[in-house]
């Protein structure tokens, strides 16, 4: 991944998020409502929970709204009905596309996902398709300038806490897990006092693909503003070297 500055990515989409933080709010809270169900609200006895509130604190939620979050799910169990679905499928010149949602209605979702696809000259495919060439990791990126550690004894705190893998880039660190690790990674860093810019569970692709087609760089372009558009989309990943 070499070239790659996933922080300007991180910064952008983080940026982009901005614009339309009621929107990112609103996802998560969507999350946090489903993890609740799912598991309870006490964060220490639930690991998604535990997930989706380090997620909502790298997107600058503030505490008490999450706390607010919490327990309005918990007083409100029985009537939570999201359900999560995944897409797979192809944008132009074969780039993988997976598309996560969290909805109360899996006909309307569909419907708009392929609508997507097909304004953007792709297509949905079966499950399975695509998600092959992706691993799920957790990934947790740091600011170089906002980092009191050097390369080294940041690399070896994460290390030492279970990560996988540590990698420097020319703006950033970026620290990748193994899904069930990054929970405790996250937390050992946290207690580190090293601020994270982004801290979640994702699917990173095993190879990027370029595009130089001015019109297949329009078509995806399309799907994915489609996809970030729509209020059921939780997250978009795709193999796109933008």
């Amino acid at each position: 991944m070499s070239g790659h500055s996933k922080f300007a990515n991180i910064k952008h989409k983080k940026e982009k998020n901005d614009a339309a933080k009621g929107k990112i709010f609103t996802i998560i809270g969507r999350e946090i409502a489903v993890a609740v169900k799912e598991g309870g609200p006490d964060p220490a006895n639930n690991f998604k929970l535990a997930t989706v509130i380090a997620k909502a604190k790298a997107n600058n939620m503030p505490n008490d709204t999450i706390e607010r979050g919490i327990k309005k799910a918990a007083g409100d169990v029985g009537n939570v009905n999201y359900e999560y679905v995944t897409y797979e499928g192809y944008g132009p010149n074969g780039i993988a596309i997976i598309v996560d949602a969290l909805t109360d209605n899996k006909n309307r979702t569909a419907a708009n996902v392929r609508s997507a696809f097909t304004k953007g000259q792709g297509n949905v495919g079966t499950p399975g398709c695509v998600s092959f060439m992706f691993d799920k990791k957790g990934q947790i990126i740091i600011d170089k300038e906002e980092c009191d550690l050097d390369a080294d004894d940041l690399m070896m705190t994460a290390l030492d806490a279970g990560a996988e893998d540590f990698e420097e880039e020319e703006d950033s660190y970026e620290v990748l897990t193994d899904p069930d690790s990054f929970e405790v990674v996250r937390e050992a860093l946290e207690k580190a006092g090293i601020p994270m810019i982004s801290a979640e569970v994702t699917m990173i692709p095993q190879n990027y693909v370029s595009l130089t087609d001015e019109t297949a760089v329009k078509n995806l372009q399309r799907t994915l503003d489609l996809l970030d558009d729509d209020d059921d989309v939780q997250a978009v990943y795709h193999n796109w070297d933008e």
